[in-house]
């Protein structure tokens, strides 16, 4: 409760400094990586508060405001684990999961008073995001998988090998996206932005494809299709 009153307060505060409101970006997250069985329930908790009940916070605070404006921007950041799943990056694929139907869920449902929420989905870049890496901490429960317990941390090696021979991966290009979003017109925007340059980038989107054709249809059978159009003022 104390979270979400400072987190109130401090929204208010800052369109009160600002005289208004258009855009909120949601970046805060952590990663995890680690053999999934090794955390404990705290920890998901933890990784969980920030990755997905966070974002649902920041969304409270400002949707007032976007409503009775009639008008405004919800930029989420998920993750290419966020549409699918690889080894011991359970727990924070989890919440990247989740954030994505939480999106989805919002974006129906404040469509019709002029607030879009769009999903960012990177993939892996080289940055600080690494060194922050959730470990799980139940080691003696670890010990049960023998010299596979080791796998994940050489597995983290190679990943960052890669990314040092692939300067096309550069997370500047997270941001260039998020900007691209702002400046496109309201109700031309894509609900979901792919950043990828190391091969994920094409089956995520043709699994966003298949995904956007069969909310329509889902949609449209229960007659309230027209929530998938974002209305304009």
């Amino acid at each position: 409760m104390i979270i979400a009153w400072r987190v109130a307060r401090g929204t208010e505060a800052a369109i009160a400094a600002l005289g208004g409101l258009d855009v909120l970006v949601n970046i805060a997250g952590v990663g995890t990586h680690g053999l999934s069985e090794g955390y404990s329930s705290a920890q998901l908790m933890r990784v969980f508060d920030l990755n997905v009940v966070g974002v649902h916070r920041m969304m409270r605070a400002v949707l007032p405001t976007l409503r009775a404006q009639q008008t405004g921007l919800v930029i989420n950041i998920s993750s290419l684990l966020g549409r699918l799943s690889l080894p011991f990056y359970g727990p924070y694929s989890a919440t990247k999961f989740a954030l994505e139907t939480l999106s989805d869920t919002y974006r129906a449902e404040v469509s019709q008073f002029g607030v879009d929420v769009v999903l960012v989905e990177p993939g892996g870049f080289k940055t600080s995001w690494i060194d922050a890496l959730v470990r799980p901490e139940d080691t003696e429960r670890l010990s049960g998988y023998g010299q596979f317990a080791d796998v994940p941390a050489q597995t983290l090696t190679q990943v960052e090998a890669m990314l040092d021979t692939r300067p096309e991966q550069d997370p500047a290009k997270v941001a260039e996206a998020v900007l691209t979003l702002i400046d496109t017109p309201a109700g031309a925007r894509p609900q979901r932005t792919v950043v990828d340059f190391i091969g994920m980038a094409e089956p995520v989107g043709m699994m966003n494809d298949l995904a956007t054709q069969a909310t329509a249809g889902v949609y449209q059978a229960f007659g309230s299709d027209e929530l998938l159009t974002l209305k304009l003022r």
